[in-house]
């Protein structure tokens, strides 16, 4: 009896693997008073993708969800269906974006410093275009943000606050860029923080 033994290539199966999985962004944006996060969670279950990142906030009387998935081929397809007619039922805006993999940004935090700015000013139109440009003009990249426009109790105005999470590169000197900042911030009566974020 003769019997042939075939070779088991591990490694080149975990990289067939991993050359399957994807992943898929989410925007989601509708009425506050309807749940769509409560219809989409079990579907990403069901579909047996992960989720990687989500978050969600209220935005006036609407509700807004940000999230990132991941799962094979047939389990992204599947999950992007679903969305479809979970749109339609629930009279909701669904946009979806399949990020590529092969993008070198990614890594793009790997040489960049973390660091938290936090403002807050008289409420103009132009404060977070105004603050965004500094930043954007000297190549740091904005993580995240938010912000919001309230009533002070101490002043008869409106006031804005805002909140970032920036990547700094390491090659931008931080004793020029904090003195830019500041004289920046003078110039339009803007009181900040900046700090490192510990990770």
């Amino acid at each position: 009896m003769f019997i042939k033994f075939y070779s088991f290539n591990a490694k080149l199966l975990k990289n067939n693997f991993i050359k399957n999985i994807m992943q898929l962004a989410i925007t989601v944006l509708g009425n506050h008073q309807i749940n769509f996060i409560g219809e989409i969670l079990p579907v990403v279950r069901d579909c047996n993708c992960n989720i990687l990142e989500i978050r969600s906030s209220h935005l006036g009387q609407s509700a807004a969800a940000y999230l990132l998935v991941q799962g094979n081929w047939n389990q992204i397809a599947k999950f992007e269906n679903t969305l479809e007619n979970i749109q339609k039922r629930l009279a909701i805006k669904v946009h979806t974006l399949r990020p590529d993999q092969k993008d070198k940004d990614k890594d793009k935090g790997k040489d960049c410093i973390p660091y938290s700015l936090e403002t807050i000013s008289l409420d103009k139109d132009s404060v977070v275009e105004s603050i965004t440009t500094f930043l954007f003009d000297r190549d740091i990249t904005i993580e995240e943000i938010s912000g919001s426009s309230y009533q002070a109790p101490y002043i008869q105005s409106a006031v804005f606050s805002t909140k970032f999470v920036i990547l700094i590169p390491h090659q931008l000197p931080l004793l020029s860029l904090r003195e830019e900042f500041l004289d920046f911030c003078d110039e339009l009566n803007i009181d900040a923080i900046l700090e490192p974020i510990k990770r």
